[in-house]
């Protein structure tokens, strides 16, 4: 097995002798997938970005990329990381080539292979045909691109993307969200987003920080489970009256949705589907569809940050 691309240990940052903005942060990353990570404003996710761009020095613990320890060697260290920032440094008044040439000249590419490298990022991000242009006469959704273009021009081996999503039509998501997934074949990634629904189409698996400390850290799968269901979808052709179905064992509230969907609210183990399927078949309900109601995603966020 291959040992962890990011791995940091025991991390704790505090600025001018407050309080501690994060305090003993654990988490690996492996070469490639999206990782995503998530936190409530102020609840320390910048500080632990930045820490591991090498922005800022942590007050304590490791960080290491690659191996290297971000300390002792940042600059080795920083040659394998791309970040975009929730508000990319684009010029407006530059060309996307231009641009790009001069971020590839920041970091420190050889300029015998500059072009070559434009000319991967360009194809990979879908900006070929807009490398003339300003950049201030392109889309939000072209800008990101190009946003994205810079952070991975040097061909790093993790890439930091901060809200990449923020502000773009639904079209234009679906089309970076695309984009993301082709770099994570190659890349580790780090999708930082307020937007729930993106953490759960793009990542497998979550890190969730707040008040400064590692909350959550597992699947998405675990995450989507993390709070047991406490209702039941159920579809009935011939749907009975609310107090047939609120005289089930175990069912606490019904909840007409249409004429024939119903949510039922119940209390205990969910064996009480086999009752409701049960009731069903003794009563000619005909029961067409039943499945346990997923927790909405905000609700399971806002459990975990009051944790």
């Amino acid at each position: 097995m291959n040992p962890p691309f990011l791995k940091i240990e025991h991390l704790s940052h505090r600025y001018n002798g407050a309080n501690w903005a994060i305090r003993d942060i654990n988490l690996e990353i492996a070469h490639t997938g999206i990782v995503g990570l998530l936190g409530s404003n102020g609840a320390g996710k910048s500080t632990t970005m930045n820490i591991v761009c090498g922005v800022l020095n942590q007050t304590e613990g490791n960080v290491y990329i690659g191996g290297v320890d971000m300390r002792k060697q940042p600059l080795l260290a920083k040659a394998n990381i791309g970040f975009l920032a929730q508000n990319p440094p684009l010029y407006p008044d530059v060309t996307v080539d231009e641009y790009l040439t001069y971020t590839a000249e920041l970091r420190r590419i050889d300029k015998a292979h500059i072009k070559t490298a434009l000319g991967e990022v360009k194809e990979l991000c879908g900006i070929s045909h807009f490398q003339n242009r300003l950049i201030r006469n392109l889309s939000g959704g072209y800008r990101q691109r190009v946003g994205i273009a810079q952070a991975i021009i040097h061909r790093p081996k993790l890439v930091i993307l901060d809200e990449p999503t923020n502000g773009l039509d639904p079209n234009q998501i679906i089309e970076v969200r695309k984009l993301i997934r082709d770099i994570a074949r190659q890349h580790a990634v780090i999708f930082s987003s307020h937007i729930l629904s993106e953490i759960q189409l793009l990542c497998k698996e979550i890190k969730m920080i707040e008040q400064g400390r590692i909350v959550f850290s597992d699947t998405m799968d675990a995450f989507n489970n993390y709070i047991q269901p406490h209702s039941v979808l159920v579809s009935l052709e011939n749907p009975p009256a609310e107090a047939d179905l609120a005289a089930i064992p175990g069912i606490d509230r019904v909840e007409f949705l249409t004429e024939r969907q119903i949510r039922l609210y119940f209390t205990g183990d969910p064996i009480v589907t086999e009752r409701i399927v049960e009731a069903s078949v003794s009563n000619g309900w005909h029961l067409r569809e039943i499945g346990l109601d997923k927790t909405a995603l905000d609700e399971i966020f806002k459990q975990l940050s009051e944790k």
